[in-house]
């Protein structure tokens, strides 16, 4: 039922940046661990960031650039990216685990896409 809503993606030049968004359409959910992944033209789909109670981790090609985070009610993912390079071009999906109640349990859900491109 609940559904994960992504923003935030587009046109960008190379050294520019984006701040990509993913709300909970359930207002009731909460999120409890998520992460951002991407699929670039002709690859394979790839960890970018995630995030838990404990720790947030990234991949090499993007740690230092890229800032994974949530709000403060528990109900968005955000990514922000820093330095972007043509690299980064590819379709980003949001991916989270969210906690109804303690009798529901979680939910996982994912974002259905968006596309940043980084080009001149």
């Amino acid at each position: 039922q609940v559904q994960l809503m992504e923003s935030g993606g587009g046109l960008v030049q190379p050294g520019g940046s984006l701040r990509l968004s993913c709300v909970a359409s359930e207002r009731n959910f909460s999120i409890r661990s998520g992460g951002w992944y991407r699929q670039a033209p002709g690859k394979e789909r790839e960890m970018v960031a995630t995030i838990s109670s404990s720790s947030t981790n990234y991949a090499d090609s993007v740690k230092g650039r890229f800032t994974i985070s949530r709000n403060n009610t528990n109900n968005a993912l955000y990514l922000q990216m820093n330095s972007l390079i043509p690299d980064d071009t590819a379709v980003y999906y949001c991916n989270a685990k969210l906690l109804r109640d303690l009798v529901r349990g979680l939910v996982e859900a994912w974002g259905q896409g968006t596309l940043v491109t980084v080009s001149s």
